[in-house]
């Protein structure tokens, strides 16, 4: 398939590009003007903000196409985006790939909730649901729309297990926000872009997936862990919202103390999605340890 991506360059758009291409897949993408991308890869320029050059970047040579560009948390922006991208695939059964992600859930108590609980979106992704709703109403038109919703990503060193590594070697202990008690669904990026790679190929039009391998990991954990990847000893330390609000922002400061049990067994029976990537602990522990990069 010849697949065009937005956000290709990105933590999870990058993997996202090289399972495409070890699948067989001729990836296209969407990037700014002057953006640099590997040799001889292809390339629609446009900008997120500008409908019609992503009217223009949807050819009818193009066989689906992955929305995983970051939103510009203008919902009128995103809306036209959606609208834009949709336009040329209506009425032909070519896939749309949305990535959102399970913070529109909001806090969902120590049940596993599946992708037919209802939303209750925290701040910072609080107009996400809406647009997952008018993704997947293109399905009526002849769109194979589909809406992944990540987990919080791991692997290689980065996403936010990534940042935590970072503040542990800052601050000489893990840190967390919330109670110790408080649960992430996480996956590792690699397994995710296997994931994209099958909404892409497999999923029926309006299906919702949740990209989750592991339910409810420990976040106390998951801070003693990054301490110990930056040379610590495991210690880890409750991080009050109000110090991580100053520090990060009060948005993000509410999503890393959301407590949360997610199932992505719905994308495991209908794709045959198998993650078998380390889990995070592992991985943090004896893996990445001293290999930070950032997350984008």
């Amino acid at each position: 398939m010849k697949v065009l991506v937005l956000g290709s360059t990105g933590y999870i758009g990058s993997a996202v590009v090289r399972q495409l291409t070890a699948d067989g897949h001729q990836v296209v993408h969407f990037a700014k003007e002057g953006r640099r991308l590997p040799a001889g890869a292809s390339v629609r320029t446009g900008d997120l903000a500008d409908p019609a050059s992503l009217r223009a970047a949807v050819t009818e040579d193009i066989d689906a196409v992955v929305n995983l560009a970051t939103p510009t948390g203008d919902e009128a922006v995103d809306t036209a985006a959606v609208d834009a991208l949709v336009e040329r695939l209506r009425g032909t059964g070519r896939a749309f790939v949305y990535t959102s992600g399970v913070w529109v859930l909001g806090a969902t108590g120590d049940t596993a909730v599946d992708e037919d609980a209802p939303t209750d979106a925290i701040a910072i992704v609080g107009y996400r649901p809406r647009i997952e709703q008018r993704v997947l109403a293109a399905a009526g038109n002849d769109v194979r729309a589909v809406v992944v919703r990540p987990g919080i990503v791991h692997g290689h060193g980065g996403g936010i297990p990534g940042l935590m590594t970072g503040w542990a070697r800052e601050h000489g202990a893990g840190r967390y926000v919330g109670s110790p008690a408080t649960r992430w669904p996480m996956v590792h990026v690699d397994d995710l872009a296997e994931l994209f790679v099958l909404a892409v190929t497999k999923a029926d039009a309006g299906s919702l997936l949740h990209g989750v391998a592991h339910e409810a990991v420990p976040v106390a954990a998951l801070a003693a862990a990054a301490d110990l990847a930056a040379g610590g000893t495991g210690r880890a330390e409750p991080w009050p919202v109000e110090q991580a609000a100053e520090a990060v922002g009060a948005p993000f400061a509410e999503a890393l103390g959301l407590h949360q049990v997610v199932s992505g067994r719905r994308a495991v029976t209908e794709l045959g999605w198998n993650p078998t990537r380390p889990y995070v602990l592992t991985e943090l522990t004896e893996g990445d340890a001293g290999r930070l990069r950032p997350s984008s």
